[in-house]
This record gives C-alpha cells, structure tokens and sequence, in this order.
C-alpha cells in the first residue's frame, strides 16, 4: 500500500473513531439524564393510571405516554445543560490544552449536543407530546376493533389533521410577512423553512415566558426564602413570645373543654376551634426559631438574602452594561455559528472567574423563570403533586419546562449573560437579527426586575422595621364619617 494510501486510511480511521466515540458519549449522557427523569416523574406520577386491576390497555397506553413524558423531560433538561456544560468545556481546554485524557472533549461533540438538542426538541414539541395526549384521549373509531392499534390510528390521523392545520397557518402567516418573489419560492420548501420558521415562533413565545416568568420568579423566591428559613429579628423576646403563646393557647382550649362539659355556657367552639389553629401554628413557629442556634438565625438568613441580591443585581448591570453595547457595535447583537472554537479564547474578561459566573448566573435565572412560571395564576394549576399527578398534567409539565428550557440558551445570549455564540439551527432564528426586539427584550428584562427587586426589598425593610418597634400592632386609622348636612 503506498504511504499516502496508508496515511488517507489512517485519517479515515481516526474520523470513524471519533464518530464512535462522540456516539458513545451522547447516548450515555442522554441515558442519565433518562434514567434521572424517570424517577422524577415516578415520584410525581398518579400509580392508580398505571395499575393493571382495572384495564390492562388502558395502563400499556399511559406508561407509552409515560415513557414519551420522561423522554421530553430529558431533552429539556439536556437544554438547560447545553449551555453551562459548553462554557465548562472551553475553560477546561483553556486550562489543560494539551492534556490527553479529555482530548475527546472538543467542538465536534460540542456542536453535535447542540444539534441532538435542537432535533430532540422539535421532535418533542411537535410530534411526541401531541401524540402523548391525543393518544391518552383517544378510544379507537367507531365500529373498529378496540385495541392499542386502534388507539395509534385514531391518534394518528388526528395528528395528521393538526399537523396540516399548522403547516397551513404557518403557510398564511409566513405569506403576509414576506411578499416576495424569493419569500413565495420558499413557501414550497418544508424542511429548509416550515420547520425553522415555526420552532423560530416557539423559541420567540418561549423567551417571552422566561421574560415574563423570570421577574416574577426572583421576587416569589425572596419571599420562599423568608419562609424557609429562620428570620431574624429585631428588638425581639423569643422567650417571652413563646410564653405568651403557650398561656394563650392553654387559655383557648380550656375554653373548648369547658364549653363542652357545660350547657349554661353559649360559645362558638367552632370559631374557637380556629383560633386554637392558629394559635398552635403560630406556637409551632416561634418553638422553631427558638431552636435555631444563634449561627443559624442570625446569620443563614442575612447570608442567603444577600446571595439572591448580589445574583440578581449582577445580572441586572449585565443587561445594562449589554444594552450600551447594542447601542454602540453590532457585534453585540446574538449571532449564529458553525463551528465552535473551543479551547482558544475565554467568553469572558474576567477568566475562569467569569465563566464560572455566567453558569451559576444561568442557573439561577432558569429556576428563577421556573419558580415564576408556577407561581403565576395562569399555572398554577399545572405544580404537580407528589403520588397525585394525572397524566395529562404530566403532559403539560414536560411542555411547558420544555418550551422554558429550550429557549434559554438564546435567552441567556440575548441578554448578554455569556459570549458563548448559538451553535447550529438555534442561531437561524428570524427575530435575532432584529435590532428593536432585542433592544427592547433588554430593556424590558432590566425594567421588570428592578422593579420586582426594589418593590420586594423595600416592603421588606419596611415590615421588619414596623415589626421591630411594634408599629404592627398598632389599629388602623379608622376615617371619620361626616354628618348628613355638612358640606364638603
């Protein structure tokens, strides 16, 4: 075999293996997070769906659905990863250029995570959760055969029907925003602009609800932390609080007891019931934050407030600091690449440092948005319950944290959070090369969470002011009525 025959084979071979290996890692990093997923959707998951006692068809269907659920979740957690586990990767290049042993982590496994995301996503979003649900809904037609097959049929054309339903709304929509020549020639071409133009739509609604969500999410997360941890307190007796409480409720169900064993005594002993409610958890409470040592109670609370704070003021001079540079160089504008060149330059000035930042400041504001989404009135309905979640509910939770997820990494780069540019099809989005969108997706994530951050922080200085010198059990000003004949 001539020698450049020889080295051409051995280039070939080295491509194979690298394919291989980049396989291998795919398909355990998405075995995890399978496995990760189940579990958590089995500890909130209904188990009378899934009992064989009453109908076996009816639990084959749903743990069929279950399995499409958990494979969903997977995906959006691997979204929420895809970003961090990027930037980690480029600064473990940076600092082991040369090592050996994590050769394999390069920009070709990189770039094909990004790809096997956006594919899972589209895939998830369009077809496997629609077909989850109308599967669960679905009883066969009529006059057919019941059976799982008749459940796939029905389930299938009534897909089929949605799917052309939305082709064709895309159809409309894309011919009104583009009358033109090339604009009508791509109208025919399904997989080049159908398909992007509609995830481009989902990506656009789903960082509007992390914009919407995320605010939101950082004040309900201040209040969480208030009631998850011990507060301290100024000017205050815990001892002599506690006494108090405990006389109090004595006093209450004495009260109870002798209402009770008395018929000349007229008492409400169900408005006494609830006051002796409130009274033992208002008891249990105080017994608790007695307790906490004095490390905990002066010290954990003050540290994490402060945590949150620093977090979210970090990240609001972020945006700031981003929005003069979209004024200033369009460079700064979110951008598509092909190719990740991992291992050359930091994506941020300050180093390992910064980079570490950006993953926690990623992070936190995905469990920020999180956080928002189920505590706004619209989804509420949607927190699941631990043992006591219907499928359906499921279906819903895998996507809507779907949506959410798969649009952070555009999110967390709109916002100047990272430098780390949008590899493959997510940087093909229409609206990112749209300098008012953008600009006003800055300004308005700044303005909200400044607002939330400034609205929650002063109530909060304010209770704990007017609850540290008593002000609190002071009676409200009751305004005086005038008389019939006085005028104003």
């Amino acid at each position: 075999m001539a020698p450049v025959e020889h080295d051409a084979l051995a280039v070939r071979e080295q491509l194979f293996h690298e394919r291989v290996r980049e396989c291998i890692i795919c398909a355990l990093l998405f075995a995890s997070l399978y496995i990760l997923c189940h579990f958590i959707i089995t500890h909130f998951k209904k188990q009378t769906d899934f009992a064989a006692v009453h109908d076996d068809e009816d639990a084959a269907v749903n743990r069929i659905a279950l399995g499409m659920c958990t494979f969903t979740l997977a995906v959006a957690l691997g979204a929420v990863l895809l970003l961090p586990f990027s930037i980690i990767s480029n600064e473990v290049l940076l600092s082991f250029p040369h090592n050996y042993y994590i050769q394999w982590l390069n920009g070709s496994l990189i770039h094909g995570l990004w790809n096997l995301v956006f594919l899972f996503s589209n895939m998830s979003l369009v077809f496997l959760m629609p077909f989850a649900y109308f599967f669960t809904e679905s009883e066969g037609f009529a006059g057919s055969k019941k059976g799982i097959m008749a459940r796939v049929y029905e389930t299938s054309v009534v897909l089929l029907l949605l799917t052309l339903l939305v082709l064709g709304m895309v159809w409309v929509a894309s011919a009104i925003v583009g009358n033109n020549a090339a604009s009508r020639q791509s109208l025919y071409d399904l997989w080049e602009y159908y398909l992007p133009y509609l995830y481009s739509c989902i990506s656009l609604f789903g960082v509007l609800l992390l914009l919407l969500c995320t605010p939101f999410g950082l004040s309900t997360m201040f209040t969480v932390t208030g009631k998850l941890l011990v507060k301290p307190r100024l000017l205050e007796d815990l001892d002599e609080q506690l006494s108090c409480t405990r006389f109090e409720e004595a006093a209450v169900s004495r009260r109870i007891t002798s209402g009770k064993a008395s018929c000349w005594l007229n008492l409400n002993v169900g408005l006494l019931r609830e006051q002796l409610l409130a009274i033992q958890s208002k008891r249990r409470k105080l017994e608790l934050r007695h307790r906490a040592s004095p490390w905990q109670r002066n010290l954990g609370y003050p540290l994490a407030m402060l945590g949150l704070l620093a977090l979210t003021g970090i990240s609001v001079l972020i945006v700031c600091f981003h929005v003069l540079e979209l004024l200033l160089d369009d460079a700064a504008m979110p951008r598509g690449i092909q190719d990740a060149p991992l291992g050359q330059v930091s994506f941020s000035i300050f180093g390992t440092f910064g980079a570490a930042l950006q993953v926690i400041l990623i992070f936190y504001l995905m469990l920020s948005s999180v956080v928002g989404f189920y505590s706004s009135p619209l989804f509420t309905r949607l927190l699941p319950e631990r043992q006591d979640t219907p499928l359906t509910k499921i279906i819903g939770n895998c996507v809507s944290l779907l949506v959410l997820s798969s649009a952070l990494p555009v999110f967390s780069r709109t916002l100047g959070i990272t430098r780390f540019d949008l590899l493959g099809d997510f940087g093909r989005f229409n609206w990112l090369g749209n300098f008012y969108i953008v600009f006003l997706y800055n300004m308005g994530f700044a303005a909200l969470t400044t607002l939330c951050l400034v609205k929650k922080v002063t109530w909060a200085v304010q209770e704990e002011l007017l609850r540290a010198f008593g002000l609190h059990k002071l009676p409200l000003p009751v305004p005086r009525s005038r008389p019939l004949g006085e005028r104003c």
